[in-house]
């Protein structure tokens, strides 16, 4: 079962089971299916069918089917929550909420072209998605109690591999190691004061009532939320930087700008929009110093000379990384660069930063870069640095020695979909469930369903 389409689709039902969508203004509503004592509504279906075609969901059948015998496994679980007394921690239901939303508007434009696609209000939108993000978290509950018990050894993994058939057998793209040695140039005091006064001036406009701070937003924010008007969306405190979180959740007055505030990613002033519990929604307005060009050159320079030491033998790539590396995260690791999808030191070449991936794709195992400037990914501010391809895995069949951890996971999910299935075939078998006619016609991914 794939839960992960089950989750999916909850989170993109953003109506309610009486509600209509513009798509289908003509059909009359109906109860399609009855599981336990919660009916599911064409309405929902058909709601549920608009959005996966916007966001270009696979649908693996019938929609019809298929959406249906989806929201009745989610009835299902949730079920299985009350029995359990399983909740979701509410402020972090409408952090979750908030993303969405802001993401929404991000995607469409304006909180007007969320709501005119949805034909719903941001607050009747906020509520639909609180109760299926509620929802969502309660199911993974479920079933992470129900599977808690997998685990995996190495026997089990061998014989699992062994028995799989061929085909079935993954293909492992290329994959490198890298390391990497990298330093920040300073920015000087004098581009750091430039940024500063440009800031107070902005601040000054919209204090005098010469400027919106909006429109400034929009004109020179250096933030992806520049289209926007500078506006974040409504934000927690803990998914803000600490220092701009201090600031603002300290705003009272919508009226006035905030003082000047460095992050890692530069510096900003903000307004505040509005304050709701523990969320509040600010414009911001982002300004980032720029390394100086020479001292750009010179780092590069700097880097070289030592990239040639190292290969004259006066040291090794690991002992220059370990004490004149600026990167804190490689630093204490060798320089090793790690995966964040995956958590391995194993990088496909479109999971490394564009800069690293032209350079590595050309070497050879244990040579060095040539010094290159490259922004990093962390604070989007430019550094200079160069690599060392540690190792370079062909494509190739999964084996158990070199793909072991690949090969258990494939195992532990396998056992979980096995435990998963069994326990929904035990609770359908045990549910009262009712498909009205004109909804029985389908060949569903579970059986037990049609009891008529």
């Amino acid at each position: 079962m794939k839960t992960k389409s089950i989750i999916l689709l909850a989170v993109l039902l953003l109506t309610g089971a009486a509600y209509v969508s513009a798509g289908t203004d003509n059909v009359a509503e109906e109860v399609a299916w009855v599981v336990g004592d919660q009916p599911i509504w064409k309405s929902e279906i058909e709601e549920a069918y608009q959005t996966m075609l916007y966001e270009k969901m696979p649908i693996a059948g019938d929609p019809y089917c298929v959406i249906p015998e989806q929201l009745a496994i989610e009835k299902l679980y949730l079920h299985q929550a009350e029995l359990d007394t399983v909740v979701a921690p509410d402020s972090w239901v409408m952090n979750q909420v908030e993303a969405y939303i802001n993401n929404y508007i991000t995607n469409f434009g304006s909180k007007e072209k969320v709501e005119q696609y949805f034909h719903k209000s941001i607050p009747a939108m906020r509520e639909s998605l609180r109760e299926m993000v509620s929802n969502r978290s309660r199911v993974q509950q479920v079933q992470q109690n129900l599977t808690s018990k997998i685990k995996a050894t190495p026997a089990d993994v061998r014989r699992y591999f062994e028995k799989l058939p061929e085909d079935s057998v993954p293909w492992v793209p290329l994959q490198v190691e890298v390391q990497i040695f990298s330093v920040s140039p300073t920015v000087s005091r004098e581009a750091v004061e430039d940024v500063k006064a440009r800031l107070r001036s902005f601040s000054d406009q919209v204090n005098k009532g010469e400027s919106q701070f909006s429109t400034l937003a929009i004109l020179y924010s250096e933030d992806g939320s520049a289209g926007r008007g500078g506006e974040l969306g409504f934000m927690g405190r803990g998914e803000l930087v600490p220092e701009f979180a201090a600031v603002a959740f300290n705003l009272n007055d919508p009226k006035k700008v905030s003082k000047v505030v460095e992050t890692q990613f530069g510096f900003h002033i903000m307004q505040l929009i509005e304050k709701r519990g523990d969320r509040v929604n600010v414009r911001h307005i982002l300004l980032k110093p720029k390394v100086a060009e020479k001292d750009l050159t010179e780092a590069v320079n700097r880097l070289d000379s030592l990239r040639m030491d190292i290969n004259e033998g006066k040291f090794t790539f690991e002992e220059a990384v370990s004490v004149l590396s600026q990167d804190k995260d490689t630093r204490n690791n060798r320089g090793r660069m790690v995966n964040p999808n995956t958590g391995s030191t194993r990088f496909q070449m479109a999971d490394l930063p564009q800069e690293i991936s032209r350079l590595v794709d050309g070497m050879e195992p244990g040579a060095l870069s040539e010094p290159f400037i490259m922004t990093d990914p962390k604070t989007n501010r430019e550094i200079v640095a160069f690599v060392k391809l540690t190792s370079r895995i062909p494509g190739h069949r999964a084996n158990i020695s070199d793909d072991y951890q690949l090969i258990k996971d494939m195992y532990e999910n396998s056992r979980r979909e096995e435990v998963l299935n069994t326990w929904l075939a035990n609770k359908i078998k045990n549910t009262y469930i009712r498909i009205e006619d004109g909804w029985k016609n389908c060949e569903f991914k579970h059986k037990g369903w049609n009891k008529q």
